[in-house]
């Protein structure tokens, strides 16, 4: 029995006892941080370099990718230093470092998806008010805004979060500090009650933005197949999909990780889901919004023809010295 005044760790959720699988589990998930970093680095540049990718969507896609490279960054290294060096402990202050970070970029990634729907919503219902509604200020201020909620969110969660006693051991059934799994610890109840009330606060509006995003897309679907030509109708739906993409691999993991029926609940399903929301995606959404941008793809292949030409000049000098 302990609490949180003399609790200095946590114990993390193993993936396996058997060292081959721990292993097996650390290369995996160093594969799939690789291939987030690059996806996200090669937009981040892309975005940055090019100017023909200086557009309101572009701008939230290079705030998009930030918010994947801190969601992987937050969970995936302890994780596979634990896996690596055969051990399952985080310190206090590093689990709430890490439940803060995690919640910041998940809630600014939520809100930011929120607002590319809106982005979306203006340029194909609204077009002539788009530069009216969605202004680089406007733009800017949004932005700003899903940052600033974001931190908020997680403030508030993680400050009411380790400020209650915790008398049930330190065990967390999961591989990264989670609230639901730090509150089982807790012996506080009405602690436990306040912060119940900030989840559900937090969740109605989670959901409220949910019915935004559902209502702009029943709007836009009627817009797009009001279009006469299949050509526009194509280059509509282009601009679409892989937000609505991103959106339904976000939305539908983290809903159903929180809100399954407790019968059919289960470490190994628990493990499986929580990887699902919290670590695929930051290594999808690049591939997702790259395969119908036919600009981002442009830009990618002359940033990567930039980069090859510069590394032959490189070896160039290097051969001729």
């Amino acid at each position: 029995m302990s609490n949180s005044s003399s609790m200095s760790q946590f114990l993390l959720l193993a993936f396996s006892d058997r060292r081959e699988l721990q292993l097996l589990h650390f290369w995996l998930f160093l594969g799939i941080s690789l291939a987030a970093l690059l996806g996200n680095g090669l937009i981040l540049s892309a975005v940055a370099c090019d100017q023909h990718l200086h557009t309101h969507r572009d701008f939230f896609l290079l705030h998009l990718s930030l918010t994947d490279l801190g969601c992987i960054c937050t969970t995936v290294p302890k994780t596979m230093h634990n896996s690596l060096w055969n051990t399952t402990t985080i310190s206090y202050t590093g689990c709430a470092a890490q439940l803060f970070f995690l919640l910041f970029f998940l809630g600014a990634e939520y809100f930011l998806l929120t607002i590319m729907c809106y982005d979306r919503y203006v340029a194909i219902c609204k077009p002539l008010h788009y530069g009216t509604l969605l202004g680089s200020r406007a733009c800017a201020h949004m932005a700003a805004a899903a940052w600033a909620s974001g931190f908020l969110y997680s403030l508030l969660h993680t400050a009411n979060t380790f400020s209650l006693p915790l008398c049930q051991g330190n065990a967390l059934g999961q591989f990264f500090c989670e609230i639901p799994h730090i509150l089982k610890l807790s012996c506080s109840h009405s602690g436990y009650l306040r912060e119940i009330g900030l989840i559900v606060g937090g969740a109605s509006l989670l959901f409220g933005c949910f019915i935004f995003m559902v209502f702009s897309y029943v709007q836009i679907f009627r817009a797009v197949l009001r279009i006469p030509s299949q050509q526009g109708q194509h280059k509509a739906f282009s601009t679409c999909l892989p937000h609505l993409a991103v959106v339904s691999l976000f939305v539908s993991a983290g809903t159903f990780a929180y809100l399954k029926a407790p019968s059919i609940s289960s470490p190994s399903l628990d493990l499986a889901l929580s990887v699902l929301y919290s670590v695929f995606p930051p290594a999808l959404n690049p591939l997702i919004y790259s395969l119908r941008n036919q600009e981002l793809k442009d830009s990618l292949r002359k940033l990567g023809a930039t980069f090859l030409d510069n590394n032959k000049v490189c070896l160039f000098f290097c051969r001729t010295f």
